[in-house]
């Protein structure tokens, strides 16, 4: 065990998915050609008055009862003060003393232990635009179109123990987002991304260390090795008898390192102040209790019920709403042939192993949860064999056919004739004798390589429960 204990803190940054921008008319959308969606709001152009997209507060409610924090239904929105190519207006529009929501929590389950992490608070602000960089050129380019965008900033206390634990958290919240609704969640567009703020202490110690920032961090990968690697490094600054000196670090995921970037700024810093274009947000109990009353259902929940009402293991049902995507298909797939715990063999195994091999965005599948319930339902008649199913699955992944037709234009029907089947039980004992003889001698193991003979001769299209009755009869 180390001698050190990590305590880390993320700052979770979601990009809301509202159609329009925060404080102007343009679209909100990504990929466009650079710098199409600006207006002289977004591009900080002066004498410009900026107005509130109420649908970025209603997002953001969502999310703060959805961590069951108090939502203050009067919020400010002030100035934060710093200079960059990327943002436009030399500042950013954000909230600090007045924050949206506070007080929430998460809780996470890691190797079997339940932990709470405290939410300090939720506030809303608008992003920057992005800087370009060309290969081998010399200047850079910018572009505003994210200039603008709505964002919450989600700040958990610092509960967190290790890499794993954070990986844990932002996982949870990743999929509460998308279950809301409220933003699509793409890590590698930048929607989702964290900064994790590291120290670590002498383990016993109640005394926080210095810490560090992470900044932009963009996938759960990149988290977890990101946060072992800071680990690491202050542990072999402080055995050399160093300091660790505050300041925000870069991760260089080919290299695998942390890198300066710059000294890490305080609060003062920024030098906030009210924006004085804007008037307070002012959140009424009417829309509290619509929004509440609209509320979808979250992971946690619905992770609930497929346990209690469906029988799905655990650490299935985890897996399932990870990815709400990926639930919605299941519950339309099982509802439709009555079997859920065979449609999560189906799709933790080969519909999971399809979609990672090819990384497959599981919003836009080809196949449809009709052709993974007649699969399903394929199976439990014995018309198909699984590894028939298995074999078939990958054409059934670019969809435009069904299982049943897939098997009858094929001819791979199962074969349950006990005639055909005792025959090729037969052949494969008199081609194996010394096999045979093992079996018989107690070496009891043998009786998969028998199936797997007959399987062969059969070429897959063998019952299975038939083959081990026929060689259970014709070895003992």
């Amino acid at each position: 065990m180390s001698a050190y204990e990590a305590v880390i803190g993320l700052e979770v940054h979601v990009h809301l998915a509202t159609a329009s921008k925060l404080f102007c008319s343009c679209p909100n959308s990504f990929g466009d050609e650079p710098n199409t969606n600006v207006c002289e709001v977004c591009s900080g152009m002066p004498g410009v008055l900026p107005v509130l997209n109420r649908k970025a507060v209603e997002y953001a409610s969502r999310m703060a009862m959805a961590i069951e924090a108090t939502i203050n239904q009067r919020s400010q929105f002030a100035r934060k003060n710093y200079f960059y190519p990327d943002m436009p207006k030399d500042y950013q529009i954000s909230q600090f003393e007045l924050p949206l929501c506070e007080h929430g929590h998460l809780d996470i389950t890691v190797n079997g232990h339940k932990r709470r992490i405290g939410i300090t608070r939720i506030h809303m602000e608008d992003d920057a635009g992005k800087n370009i960089h060309p290969a081998g050129e010399k200047h850079s380019c910018v572009d505003l179109n994210r200039a603008g965008t709505p964002l919450i900033e989600i700040v958990s206390e610092p509960d967190l123990r290790s890499a794993e634990e954070a990986v844990a958290y932002l996982k949870k919240l990743h999929a509460m987002v998308v279950s809301l609704g409220i933003s699509n969640g793409n890590m590698e567009e930048g929607c989702f991304r964290c900064d994790a703020n590291v120290s670590i202490r002498p383990r016993g110690s109640q005394k926080l260390g210095t810490r560090t920032e992470l900044k932009n961090l963009n996938s759960f990968r990149n988290v977890q090795r990101a946060i072992e690697f800071e680990i690491a490094r202050q542990s072999d600054v402080l055995d050399d008898g160093d300091k660790v000196i505050q300041e925000t670090r870069l991760y260089d995921a080919n290299k695998n390192i942390t890198l300066p970037m710059r000294s890490k700024e305080d609060a003062q810093d920024y030098r906030y102040f009210p924006d004085p274009d804007l008037l307070p947000v002012v959140i009424t109990d009417e829309e509290l209790a619509e929004w509440a009353a609209t509320q979808p259902e979250l992971p946690e929940a619905k992770m609930a019920r497929y346990m209690d009402e469906m029988g799905i293991a655990e650490e299935h049902a985890e897996q399932l709403v990870a990815d709400p995507a990926i639930a919605r298909f299941f519950e339309k797939a099982a509802q439709l042939c009555g079997q859920p715990k065979k449609v999560v063999s189906v799709m933790l195994g080969m519909l999971m192993r399809e979609v990672n091999s090819a990384q497959l965005d599981t919003a836009s599948l080809a196949i449809q949860p009709e052709a993974v319930a007649e699969l399903v339902a394929l199976m439990e008649k014995g018309t198909i064999s699984a590894k028939i199913a298995a074999d078939i699955f990958p054409e059934l992944m670019k969809g435009g056919i069904m299982p049943e037709a897939l098997v009858k234009e094929r001819g791979l029907v199962q074969v349950s004739d006990t005639g055909a089947i005792d025959a090729a039980v037969q052949k494969v004992l008199a081609a194996n004798p010394a096999e045979v003889e093992a079996y018989k001698g107690g070496k009891t193991k043998l009786i998969s390589f028998f199936v797997g003979q007959v399987m062969r001769e059969m070429r897959g299209k063998a019952n299975p429960a038939v083959v081990n009755e026929a060689l259970a009869r014709f070895l003992n």
